[in-house]
């Protein structure tokens, strides 16, 4: 079969085609020996040739029908102007055991290896550098479906390994475009592993890598934009976007932590006179690029050099710990430029700190084009948490770890900063929403976090596609959504203001209590940029309480990024500890509500409210929504009342708070 692979855009015959006359393979990478032209001899019949006209060659028909027909089905391109052998739906993969009518993502990729020895450890566990370089190289296969042209890898998100992988069983990796922006796409990876003999299936870890397109000479390629098609797709889609900002402020994050926590960390640095030095697993080591190592560009593949420098992070980890660590998560890194065949690529890596039960070694890539360069360009850097597991499978206590004096002790504090932010990421943006604890406390250093998973759950809320309409009065359309734990509901109309102007009204909460009725007062506590404010809300009393709620609401904002998506503004609690509980007020909270204002026009929007109720909140909800109370769609209607009201307001439009 390898043989005639080549061959896939032969097709059979068409019931255009007569008898004695047989078209050439369509494919223009068919081989020389199917491409020239066919002659039929005769009429079509047992015994009869195909003359293959090049040179005195004679194929039998039984051959020549193999070549051509027996590849129906192939993922080969159509060629223009021939006429669809079946029908599709959008976006299918033509394949011959896939259903045709099932949807299937245009960028998605599939990848299914089986680990063999030669992929493995001395425990038979798959090294995780070999699992890099499939990741990667699924996640560019996925973004050069899009792209169209070749791509390279920007940088890569978090990556959590949840389990290990043995010698026989099989990885699974589906990879897919999430978003495209300008010159860039985010690509979503699902990593699994698959036990042949038992049919288990487990999951190792989700990712999110972010590729560049490149044009001729490595200039930029502008992309075009995704339609998104499922639930799924809407949601990674809509919350692309907040992982991108999150990205771009990584840097000034660790910086703002490091100042506010300098001193306590170097206290810390003082414990233990029986730690290990640092300069004993410190490791240096050279690689030179070959093609093997590099794309049909000559560039490196990102994931080569991942695995590289996942070889010496891990004798480094090592020497600190004179025993085999397993790899547990890699942070966020980017790559600062490409490296090519010819390069060679120098990789260094120390043990920046050791906690309790994990180290994080930092390891970095450089490269030069001659071997007396004195010059090297930065390639990459990366830090990568490993632990050492006893025999059933726990870590095991860690040395402590002497800083080298200078930037050693400097390496060791950040190690310590970034280890807050990896928890913070992981346990407030990773995690399912259900799974986030209400009122989660408000600290600077996981202000980009909090912001971030507050518009992703609202993203995600408007994202469902069960939505159902409840109630129609007038404008104003009343849905409810019905999941395990919540009752949601979500109310819109169409309202004659520039979306803009509403967007700007709506997200200054201290003017809520002009068309709310249920709002006292929200007084602002704290702008913590021009995205983000924090409030302590006053609400009336509820039926069943003698004294008044209250709430403290971080607010954040967004305008769109691109094209088609809408202005947001979400409402989230959380605590301050300077703004407790008091006898005064019964603390409300809120999990996840908020604005989403789309344009249909210039003078026209629609806005929609989204509100995922509270169980106090549940008795107004239900009955607003069986009719027993018109509470909630007038209250809307009192806010299209103050929006058309305050479209003109020259004071409003200079404040957006």
């Amino acid at each position: 079969m390898a043989l005639f692979s080549p061959c896939t855009g032969a097709r059979p015959l068409s019931p255009g085609t007569l008898p004695g006359e047989l078209r050439p393979c369509a494919s223009k990478s068919a081989p020389a020996f199917l491409g020239a032209s066919w002659e039929l001899q005769g009429a079509l019949g047992q015994g009869c040739l195909l003359k293959m006209v090049k040179g005195n060659i004679i194929v039998p028909e039984d051959i020549l029908s193999f070549c051509c027909n027996g590849l129906q089905g192939s993922t080969s391109p159509r060629r223009a102007g021939e006429p669809e052998e079946r029908e599709e739906a959008p976006g299918a993969m033509a394949s011959p055991l896939a259903s045709p009518s099932a949807y299937r993502n245009p960028t998605e990729v599939q990848m299914s290896q089986l680990v063999l020895p030669c992929h493995t450890n001395h425990r038979g566990e798959l090294s995780t550098g070999q699992l890099l370089k499939w990741i990667d190289t699924a996640a560019c296969l996925s973004a050069e479906r899009h792209a169209g042209c070749p791509c390279v890898t920007a940088s890569m998100d978090d990556i959590y390994f949840e389990h290990t992988i043995s010698v026989g069983q099989v990885v699974n990796i589906r990879a897919k475009v999430n978003r495209a922006f300008n010159s860039s796409m985010e690509v979503g990876i699902q990593v699994s592993y698959e036990d042949l003999c038992s049919g288990k299936h487990c999951s190792i870890c989700k990712a999110y890598a972010t590729f560049v397109a490149q044009g001729p000479l490595g200039s930029k390629v502008r992309l075009e934009p995704l339609a998104p098609q499922t639930e799924e797709e809407k949601i990674e889609y809509s919350i692309a976007a907040e992982r991108r900002r999150m990205r771009l402020v990584h840097k000034d994050t660790l910086k703002d932590l490091l100042t506010s926590s300098s001193q306590e960390t170097e206290q810390e640095t003082r414990d233990g006179s029986g730690a290990v030095p640092a300069g004993r697993t410190r490791v240096e080591s050279v690689e030179l690029v070959l093609p093997p190592h590099a794309n049909h560009q000559g560039n490196t593949f990102g994931g080569q050099i991942m695995a590289w420098m996942e070889n010496v992070a891990t004798i480094a980890a090592s020497r600190l710990c004179h025993a085999h660590p397993t790899l547990r998560a890699i942070e966020m890194f980017h790559f600062r430029g490409p490296s090519q065949v010819g390069d060679r690529l120098v990789l260094k890596a120390i043990v920046n700190n050791a906690f309790k039960n994990s180290m994080e070694v930092g390891v970095c890539a450089e490269a030069y084009g001659q071997e007396m360069s004195i010059s090297r360009r930065h390639i990459n850097s990366a830090f990568m948490t490993f632990v050492v597991l006893d025999q059933e499978g726990h870590p095991r206590s860690l040395p402590l770890l002497a800083p080298e004096p200078g930037d050693g002790e400097r390496r060791y504090r950040e190690a310590s900063a970034r280890k807050k932010i990896r928890l913070d990421r992981k346990y407030v943006v990773s995690c399912k929403q259900t799974e986030v604890p209400l009122s989660v406390p408000w600290d600077h250093s996981n202000k980009v976090y909090l912001s971030y998973n507050n518009v992703s759950a609202l993203k995600m809320l408007v994202a469902k596609a069960n939505w159902t309409l409840a109630r129609e009065k007038e404008k104003v359309r009343m849905y409810t959504l019905e999941e395990d734990r919540f009752l949601s509901f979500r109310i819109e109309m169409s309202v004659r203001v520039a979306a803009g102007r509403a967007f700007s009204l709506l997200s200054n909460l201290r003017r809520r209590h002009e068309w709310d009725s249920h709002y006292v007062r929200a007084d602002l506590v704290q702008k913590v940029d021009d995205d983000d404010m924090i409030y302590h809300v006053v609400s009336q009393k509820l039926r069943n309480e003698n004294k008044p709620q209250d709430f403290v609401i971080l607010a954040s904002r967004r305008k769109p990024c691109s094209k088609g998506d809408p202005y947001v503004v979400a409402f989230r609690s959380v605590t301050l500890p300077t703004h407790p509980a008091t006898a005064e007020f019964t603390r409300g909270e809120t999990l996840c509500s908020g604005f989403c204002i789309w344009p249909e026009s210039e003078e026209m929007s629609k806005v929609a409210y989204y509100n995922q109720a509270m169980p106090g909140y549940l008795n107004y909800v239900t009955t607003n929504v069986v009719g027993l109370s018109s509470d909630i769609c007038s209250t809307f209607e009192a806010c299209e009342k103050f929006l058309l009201k305050n479209k003109e307001d020259l004071i409003s439009r200079l404040q957006d708070f």
